[in-house]
């Protein structure tokens, strides 16, 4: 954690994965994205990895996070208060959204379980995707996206040369999300809502109604959701209707699995490998040398999707655990399943 708080300061530089050296803005905007992006996946391995509930709606409370802070600092900017005030309340505003989403979408759809559950908040999110499209009254800048007005932002994180600070700001959200998590996951309500992952008729014979813990976690969850994408508008200076998009949350899903569902750090890992890739794959497939392959390997090398989609399919086939599983099964020699390794590191 301290090289991470420290790499702004440092010139590290690892051609093919960095842009350039750690202290540039362009380094640091793409790694200040990733841990946002690992942030927002955690959240989503609370949801999916301890409780259970495979959703297809997280992206909606990201974009609520992106949009929501956008769209107060605009409802907000005729005011006549401070800029710090303003920035603030707008802050408080979209996390209070945040929350009040995330309890209604949660309150209906953990009403149904498994496969109705996931089509519950698919619906909710083709509705919030269809709605920051139409762009109602003006306030969501439809298809060409929000442009952040950055009147009432505090000048420390505007500009490319402030990158650092946003930098830190993103660190700070994926520290604060983690916390929360590892809370959530010792309390009452962690123990409660995995004991119901692995069987919910138990849990009910034993006097327990999970669905009040269930949705407590939802919550949670969404709310962790909105503070990346608070993170992530305040990073690019805008949102656009991508990250309301179920393709979005499907990409989380991936992460996860990619990094490893039983372990807490495993999203984290999975967050950042995924953004990394993602961003310098699409940079190497229009390269020269890329170019100059013959067609067999130009086209499928050429496609970043193609590539993840593969490297995801060997981590499922050979390595059940996702990368955060690798170490584990290196001193073990065995396949552990995820939870004990999180059991013995937590020991």
């Amino acid at each position: 954690m301290v090289l991470l708080a420290l790499l702004p300061l440092l010139a590290i530089d690892i051609p093919g994965v960095l842009p350039g050296p750690t202290y540039t803005p362009g380094t640091l905007q793409l790694l200040a994205y990733a841990m946002l992006i690992a942030a927002l996946a955690l959240s989503y391995r609370m949801m999916f990895g301890l409780a259970g509930l495979l959703s297809f709606g997280h992206a909606l409370f990201f974009a609520a996070g992106a949009y929501g802070l956008g769209m107060a600092l605009d409802a907000f900017a005729p005011v006549e208060w401070p800029s710090e005030l303003i920035f603030l309340v707008s802050i408080i505003v979209t996390l209070v959204a945040g929350l009040v989403l995330g309890a209604t979408v949660g309150a209906l759809a953990l009403r149904v379980t498994g496969i109705a559950f996931a089509m519950v908040t698919l619906a909710f999110a083709q509705a919030g995707s269809v709605l920051i499209r139409r762009n109602p009254g003006g306030a969501t800048g439809g298809d060409e996206g929000l442009a952040l007005d950055i009147t009432n932002v505090p000048d420390a994180l505007v500009g490319v040369m402030n990158t650092r600070n946003l930098y830190w700001v993103a660190l700070g959200v994926l520290v604060l999300v983690y916390l929360v998590v590892l809370w959530v996951e010792k309390s009452r309500a962690g123990h409660v809502a995995e004991a119901t992952r692995e069987n919910e008729l138990r849990v009910r014979v034993l006097g327990i109604r999970p669905y009040r813990l269930q949705l407590l976690i939802f919550i949670v969850a969404s709310v962790l959701a909105a503070v990346a994408g608070m993170g992530y508008v305040l990073l690019q200076s805008g949102a656009t209707p991508r990250i309301a998009t179920v393709d979005f949350t499907l990409n989380l899903l991936v992460i996860v699995v990619l990094g490893g569902v039983g372990y807490r750090w495993g999203a984290i890992v999975g967050g950042i490998v995924y953004t990394l890739l993602d961003q310098r794959l699409t940079a190497l497939a229009g390269s020269d040398a890329i170019a100059a392959l013959p067609d067999v390997l130009r086209i499928p090398l050429s496609e970043p999707l193609f590539i993840l989609g593969t490297l995801f399919i060997l981590v499922v086939l050979f390595l059940p655990g996702g990368i955060a599983g690798i170490p584990q099964r290196m001193r073990t020699g065995r396949k552990q399943h995820p939870a004990e390794a999180e059991e013995t590191a937590d020991a």
